[in-house]
């Protein structure tokens, strides 16, 4: 019988990219969604929005963590700017039709706070990217809606699927765009002792993490 991995950390979300991404870069984990209110503060800035719900997702899940199931808690968040306003997920098919025309033809932001909560406190990184949309008009807007792969993602649109055909170029973390940036990532995961190497490349050979050593 194979036995289950033991996780490196949890993942306080939901979601598969995060998770797929995850797995990606070898580190062994269990989903444990934090429920969060993840409204909008009044004239929050995009940096500060993602930056807070990331660090309240990861703390959320470290603080309900009983002392003998505690291991590192990495939460994550991701939002769509543009010309300062926060586009989160479409609430419904004509609010997600009005973000992607104004998407169209212009250049965004997309930013991803990562935040590492664990027994020395908690870290924080942000990854900032620009994506530029080629011009879309409304028949070819309709149809990507249409598919159902934007109901959930912010800003209307997701950059591993379908809409990749509408980005013109971009610059930034790819990883990030997805959802979690994994340069940030592994810069928190370094700090409390993960490093990549041959045997800690698959989820099956991954070890629990040591507290303790130096700090970047």
């Amino acid at each position: 019988m194979l036995s289950t991995p033991k996780p490196l950390i949890y993942l306080a979300s939901a979601s598969p990219r995060r998770s797929a991404l995850l797995t990606q870069i070898g580190i062994a984990h269990r989903v444990r969604p934090a429920d969060i209110d993840e409204q909008s503060l009044p004239a929050e800035a995009p940096r500060d929005y993602v930056t807070r719900l990331a660090r309240t997702k990861a703390q959320t899940l470290w603080d309900a963590l009983e002392p003998a199931e505690r291991l590192p808690v990495l939460g994550s968040d991701t939002t769509v700017a543009l010309g300062g306003d926060i586009l989160g997920k479409p609430r419904d098919r004509a609010d997600g039709l009005q973000m992607l025309s104004r998407l169209s033809d212009r250049t965004h932001q997309v930013f991803t706070s990562v935040a590492l909560c664990h027994r020395e406190g908690c870290d924080l990184r942000l990854s900032s990217s620009e994506v530029t949309f080629r011009s879309l008009d409304a028949t070819e807007i309709a149809a990507y809606w249409d598919t159902g792969e934007a109901a959930d993602k912010a800003g209307g649109y997701a950059i591993q699927g379908l809409a990749a055909v509408f980005i013109e170029r971009l610059s930034g973390s790819y990883s990030g765009i997805m959802g979690l940036p994994l340069f940030e990532t592994a810069e928190l995961l370094r700090l409390i002792g993960w490093q990549l190497s041959a045997g800690a490349a698959t989820a099956d050979t991954a070890t629990p993490l040591a507290f303790g050593g130096a700090r970047g």
